[in-house]
């Protein structure tokens, strides 16, 4: 048995006026997620252990069957990992984003989905004028990258960007969690300070205003913490062989730490213009070979945080259409039976913008599997399914029938 799990990250949502009261999975048309829900069985998942607010890492290593608890050290070194940073001892990774402000309001998380070449120029420009003997900057894709501080204390709150837009930004700049944590917090802050002083008139902010676009005019760092310690999934489910496939380096970075190959993908982009045909092509081409494939696609994630609903109804039709559709076709017809499962990591409701911590709905399919009730997939439909509610790891424990 090979196993693929396609997670449309942030994919569910809620009740939308506008959609008929129907959530953006129900009114999207997903004729192939509907027929694996009705030939397969279906459930809902907890993926947020208490304590943990509803991130992507924290769900994503849920979903993969890690212990959040035991192994969680924040999504900045997960994406160290996927570009290949080192993180020694004593050195601290933060996630850092590139975001847009104006005045004192924070207008959104992604400096208006800043291009990767347009980026990499800004944080280029950041090391070199703000990195040293403390902090370094190492760039990413779009909007995402990676500071490190060294000698840093994890214990301080940094609110996630994404999850305070058009609101002001200096009530939520970070705080001493401990009182040893306050030299931490202090120099992020002035960091963030001087990164607006030297962002606001650089060459690249200043085209992208006079083309009517925002402008990347502030770091925003958040999610401190060390080197994890994460067992590879072959020795923790029956699997010799894995990969990962996304264009999100935080998904790249946990499959890094459990031992999957990570597959790139010409226009990958984590948004909805990504190859969505390359990335199917790419999962069939390592499921060949490999045990177990982990393809992961963020637009439905990114449409939620920009509240835009018929755009998020889009990445889901997207994602029946050219990514369940042509894997399912392909191995229908294969000797050697494939396990699908198809989940979104965490709500992410159009209506708020951001994640919440609610149970999302799954289904698992293969030709022998015993059919539960369930005529289709979404979020109210998973709940009469036969798997129930699961929680954290006990998906993939169910996945691989443990």
């Amino acid at each position: 048995m090979k196993y693929i799990i396609i997670l449309g990250d942030g994919m569910a949502d809620e009740p939308i006026g506008s959609l008929g009261n129907k959530t953006v999975i129900q009114a999207a048309h997903t004729p192939y997620m509907d027929m694996l829900a009705l030939k397969g069985r279906n459930g809902l998942l907890d993926t947020i252990p208490k304590g943990f607010a509803p991130g992507s890492e924290i769900a994503n290593l849920s979903v993969l069957g890690y212990d959040v608890p035991a192994v969680y050290e924040g999504r900045g070194v997960l994406e160290a990992a996927s570009m290949g940073i080192d993180i020694h001892d004593g050195e601290m990774a933060m996630r850092c984003n590139l975001i847009s402000v104006n005045g004192d309001m924070l207008k959104n998380h992604s400096a208006g989905h800043i291009s990767t070449e347009e980026a990499s120029e800004l944080i280029h420009f950041l090391d070199k004028s703000l990195g040293g003997e403390l902090f370094s900057f190492h760039s990413g894709v779009s909007y995402r990258h990676v500071l490190k501080m060294r000698g840093g204390n994890k214990f301080i709150n940094c609110t996630p960007p994404h999850d305070i837009p058009e609101q002001p930004f200096k009530p939520n700049m970070i705080k001493a969690e401990r009182p040893e944590a306050k030299d931490t917090a202090e120099a992020l802050n002035g960091l963030i300070l001087k990164s607006q002083e030297i962002l606001r008139d650089h060459p690249i902010n200043l085209k992208r205003i006079s083309e009517g676009k925002d402008p990347a005019n502030s770091i925003w760092p958040w999610s401190p913490g060390f080197r994890p310690n994460m067992k590879p999934l072959f020795e923790m489910f029956p699997i010799k062989s894995g990969s990962v496939i996304s264009a999100v380096d935080l998904i790249r970075g946990i499959g890094v730490y459990a031992g999957l190959e990570v597959i790139m993908v010409e226009g990958a982009t984590g948004l909805y213009d990504t190859n969505y045909e390359g990335k199917a092509e790419a999962a069939l081409e390592s499921l060949k070979e490999k045990d177990f494939v982990y393809l992961h696609i963020e637009a439905s994630d990114e449409a939620g945080h920009e509240g835009d609903v018929p755009l998020k109804v889009r990445t889901v039709e997207y994602l029946d259409e050219r990514i369940v559709k042509p894997i399912y076709e392909e191995i229908v017809n294969w000797d050697e039976p494939v396990t699908i499962a198809i989940l979104p990591d965490h709500p992410t409701p159009c209506a708020i913008r951001t994640h919440t911590r609610d149970p999302i709905p799954f289904l698992i399919w293969h030709r022998d599997i015993e059919p539960d009730s369930v005529q289709t997939y979404d979020e109210f439909a998973a709940k009469d399914g036969g798997y129930g509610l699961l929680h954290s790891n006990q998906f993939m424990n169910t996945l691989f029938n443990k």
